[in-house]
């Protein structure tokens, strides 16, 4: 068996993240048709228009790589996907729906950070400088995006779980 290096975990991380980022971009409208609150909606459409940008990022990456841009089933996002199918049907007519969703989208940013932090990091050591722009600018959105759901969750969403005024 050939010893595996970097590159070929790079590669392997990269078609991770362009399956997770498609996945994404295929939920986001069913969580925006889900949530109730009006700016917690408007977040997932951003959302939704970033990963588009992201997954042409992502593709711009591949060719800079040298390879196709192919997806891996991603199992991590898969289990936080479902998490939040299961909130939508569970919660669905209920005031902490958007503190749930919320919370789903969260998670989905939080492996997203990681995943681009690392990838950032690798392509660095690779050599692959016109990646390394291409996934900061990536993994500066994502945390943008994390912190606007933090700011919805302590603002509005998860009082209005619990029953109080925003």
């Amino acid at each position: 068996m050939a010893q595996k290096a970097l590159e070929d975990l790079f590669y392997d991380m990269l078609k991770d993240v362009y399956y997770a980022e498609r996945k994404i971009a295929k939920t986001l409208p069913k969580m925006m048709r889900g949530a109730q609150d009006a700016k917690l909606k408007q977040a997932f459409e951003t959302h939704r228009e970033e990963t588009e940008g992201q997954i042409e990022r992502l593709q711009k990456v591949f060719e800079i790589f040298g390879k196709r841009a192919v997806g891996k089933t991603c199992a991590a996002i898969e289990g936080i996907i479902e998490e939040g199918e299961e909130i939508l049907d569970e919660f669905k007519g209920s005031p902490a729906i958007d503190a749930g969703l919320l919370a789903t989208a969260q998670a989905v940013e939080h492996y997203e950070i990681a995943r681009y932090g690392t990838l950032k990091t690798w392509a660095g050591l690779l050599g692959l400088d016109e990646a390394v722009k291409l996934l900061d600018q990536t993994l500066q959105e994502e945390g943008k995006t994390d912190e606007l759901l933090t700011q919805l969750a302590e603002t509005a969403v998860n009082k209005t779980a619990l029953g109080k005024a925003a």
